[in-house]
Order: C-alpha cells, then structure tokens, then sequence
C-alpha cells in the first residue's frame, strides 16, 4: 500500500501522574492571518477556566495549511496573545512539526482496519456529486472503496479516509449548549491524509488533543459539524474524549456576522486605536458571558467568577460605546505607572522621544478625565514634548488679542520669578495676576493656555504647566506675544 508523508520530528506528551483529573485547555488557532476579536474571546475563554481551575493552558498552532500559514500570522497571533496578557504554560506547538506523529497514527488506524485507501479520482467524485444533487439528495462520499480489497489503483494517489461508523448515533455533550445528536449515517467518509499524505485539520486536532490531554475543547460553534467526526476518531484509538463546549458567534452592532466594516477586526487594531488591554479584555469576557448585572470585571474577578454555565447560547453583537466606557474606566482607575507603559507607544507613534519632557505617568494623571483613548491622549499631550505648528485658529482669534498683550506679559514675568515650579505656586501666580489687572479668571488663563497648548483645550491650567516646564511656558507665552503683535501690527497696516 502507498506510504502516508513522513518527517522525523515526533513531539511526545507525557502526563504527570498527579495531572490525570486536572482541567487543561488548549487555544489552537490558524496562522492564516492576524488574531481576530472571536479568536481572542476563545483564547480568554479557554485560558479563564484553566486558571480558575488550576490547570494549564495550551497554545498550540495548526498550521497545517502550507499555502495560507505565514510566519508574519503567526507572530502576530503571539503579538496579540503577549499583549492581552494571556500566557500559556505549554507551547507554543506547531503541527507542522508532528508530521511524524500523525504518520505513526495514520498507520495505526489502517492496520487496525479504522482507515482505508480511497482510490476516487477528482472527476469521480464530482460526477457522484452531481448524480446526487440531481436527485435532491445530500452530497456526500459513498463509501466505494470502504471494504476494497484489491490492488492499488494505476496512476492514482489515495487518500486516506476514516472509516466512520455506519449506524447509531453521536451525542456532544456540550457544556453552554446541552446534549447535541448526530447520526454516524449522516457523516461520511473523513479524509484524514491527502493524496500527497499531508493530514487534515481533523485529523490533526483528534492526535494533538490526545497526545496534549486535552480535558476541555472551548471554541466557536462553527466547529459543532467538526465535533462527531473528532469523537468518533478519538474512539477509534481508544483515546478519552474531551469535553466540549462550543461558544456562539460575535454579531456586528447591526446583528450581522462581524467584518472589518464593523471596525476594528484585530486584537491589535485595538491596541493601535488606544485601548488598554484591560478594557479589551473586560469587553470581550462580557461577549457572550455574564455574571449577575455585573458589567466591571478585574483579571482577577474574571478568573474567580468564569464558568462556562454563565455563557449565553445565542450569539452577542458588539457594543462600541461600551469598549469606550470601559476604556475611560481603566484610564481613570489603573495604575497611571502601568497606562503609562502602553501610552508610550502611542507617544512613540508621533514620533516624540517621552524623555524630552514630562515623566509619562504624571500624563495620564493629567488627561486620564479627559480622554477615551490612549491615541487620544498620546496627541492631546504632544504640545508638551515638541513645538505645535500653529495655533488652533478659533481659539486664536477669541483670545490672542490685543487685549491679551498685557496680561501676558505679565504672567511671563511673574511666573518667570517664581521659587519653585509646581502647580500650587503657578495656580497662586494665574490668580494673582488676574485680581491685580482686574480681570476674570479666565481672561487670563485662556489666553495662557491657548498660547502654551495651541488649542483652548487642556488639563487645568497650573497642572499643564507644571508638565510642560518653565522654559517652554515662558518661551511659549513670548512666541504668543509675537504672534499677537504681527496681528496687531496687520490690522494697523489695514487702517
């Protein structure tokens, strides 16, 4: 009989006697492109229930699809795995380096009769399709070469199918969605080797769960088809079935299946539009899981309250706004030490070098109100690390006038002597330059900021420019008072 494809690399997996009841889950994705929002939610889901029952995590990469797998995939799905914080205790394992193994089982299941030769030809099997779908029936293998005993047929490479039980039934039992039955008879045939002896994806996962001791399968409910054809695998090896649990599909806001018109499709994309991990992570756990009314969820909180009983059955459409509130939470509520880490890509991004100016966690103290995002925040802080071109042209013209010549002149002067440059002194300094030149607060600190910041928006205005410095508030405040005299000398010339 022809050989199935074969390479020497054989990864074993060897259970620690004390590990044979534990819980291991495993995230098993396809390096076809980037780590996707449903693919996330499986991965949090998964590594959830390990640690909350102390268990270990499995990653693991089917990337038996020579043609679509790419390296770059693959590191962006550790890319988006590191940035989530979801650490594995096992792997990463690649499939592509368990060829062997999965020749050593092939043989297996052919001695033991379980698998057969199918010597059909491409136009064989289309015209069996069209015969069927011809007589309204569903498409399927017939089982031709099931019980064939004789030679090998000229000039054409086999498969190898799985020889799936004839009659009775299988039933998932699974664990958001209760007991599901299929008939054996309504499954055909499973090829688990191609013609060029390469495994299929269901093939590969049957081997790599029993030789992972896999105890729990969480994954999207696209796989529930897949689920019979593994059982009946793992019984034919007399392998221990897992559990399953099967999660429902994330909807666009609009119900419809999630595309990237729906927005940010990628875990990274979320991290390129401002979004701590922790509020991605508290979005996605709320996708399709609940616990009570509770909508805020710490990392630890998660791990103590997730069962897969509190998942919902139907599928979950995400929510914007709520990313957004959740992200605004974190901002406000989060270490500023630990936002400050994730800020300084986002500051990097501009092109800014954070050392030139303000320590960044004194930044996300100051604008943590006042910001959604952290891109938010990265552009709205930049005016404190490099000059802004020009200034924002309404808020020019309301407050860098004429009559901001003096007040300002004066805030440079006073701020100029102060002893010491922290907020207190500066706030002190503002007031009493306004009661002296009798004016309102905000005749005076408008202008100041406008002419600091370039825009009349800003933290308050003793915070900004404790952040920003005594030599670039002065140098600032002289660069406004230019500005303010071209104006004045313009309107002159036009009189």
């Amino acid at each position: 009989m022809p050989s199935v494809f074969s390479v020497d690399n054989i990864i074993d997996f060897q259970l620690h006697p004390k590990q044979a009841d534990m819980v291991k889950t495993r995230f098993a994705p396809s390096p076809t492109g980037y780590l996707h929002i449903g693919g996330a939610r499986t991965a949090l889901f998964s590594w959830l229930y390990a640690r909350r029952h102390g268990g270990p995590f499995v990653l693991r990469i089917e990337d038996t699809d020579l043609e679509r797998s790419t390296p770059e995939a693959v590191n962006a799905i550790l890319e988006g795995m590191n940035w989530l914080g979801l650490d594995y205790d096992e792997g990463p394992f690649y499939q592509t380096q368990r060829f062997g193994r999965y020749q050593e089982v092939l043989r297996q299941l052919l001695r033991d009769g379980s698998a057969y030769y199918c010597y059909c030809t491409r136009e064989e099997l289309e015209a069996l399709r069209a015969e069927q779908m011809a007589r309204k029936e569903k498409p399927r293998y017939d089982g031709r070469y099931r019980d064939y005993q004789g030679p090998p047929r000229p000039g054409v490479e086999p498969v190898v199918r799985f020889k799936n039980p004839l009659n009775g039934q299988v039933v998932v039992e699974d664990l958001i969605r209760g007991n599901i039955v299929f008939q054996n008879a309504e499954l055909d045939d499973l090829i688990i080797a191609r013609a060029d002896g390469s495994p299929t994806y269901n093939f590969c996962v049957v081997v790599d769960d029993m030789d992972m001791n896999i105890t729990h399968v969480i994954r999207g409910d696209d796989h529930i088809n897949n689920t019979p054809r593994q059982i009946n695998i793992l019984k034919a090896l007399g392998a221990t079935v897992p559990h399953y649990a099967h999660v429902p599909m994330i909807l666009g806001p609009d119900g419809q299946k999630l595309s990237k018109r729906h927005g940010a499709a990628s875990v990274m994309e979320y991290r390129d539009q401002g979004y701590l991990p922790e509020a991605v992570l508290n979005f996605l756990v709320r996708l399709g899981w609940s616990h009570g009314d509770q909508e805020i969820f710490s990392l630890d909180e998660m791990i103590e309250f997730f069962d897969l009983d509190g998942c919902n059955k139907a599928a979950s459409a995400i929510n914007p706004s709520k990313l957004i509130w959740l992200n605004k939470h974190y901002l406000k509520t989060l270490d500023p030490v630990h936002v400050a880490r994730h800020l300084s890509w986002h500051i990097g991004q501009l092109g800014i070098d954070p050392s030139e100016g303000p320590a960044l966690p004194e930044v996300v103290r100051a604008f943590a109100e006042r910001s959604e995002t952290l891109y938010d925040m990265a552009r709205a802080a930049s005016f404190l690390y490099r000059e802004f071109e020009s200034y924002d042209a309404k808020a020019a013209s309301k407050n860098l006038t004429a009559a901001a010549q003096v007040p300002l002149q004066t805030l440079s002067n006073t701020l100029a002597a102060l002893p010491e440059w922290r907020a207190e002194p500066i706030h002190a300094a503002v007031n009493r330059v306004a009661e002296e030149s009798g004016l309102a607060l905000g005749k005076v600190a408008q202008p100041l900021r406008v002419a600091v910041c370039g825009t009349a928006v800003s933290p308050p205005i003793d915070t900004t420019l404790e952040l920003l410095g005594r030599r670039k508030t002065l140098a600032r405040i002289e660069r406004a008072l230019g500005f303010i005299n071209q104006h004045v000398d313009r309107e002159l010339g036009k009189g």
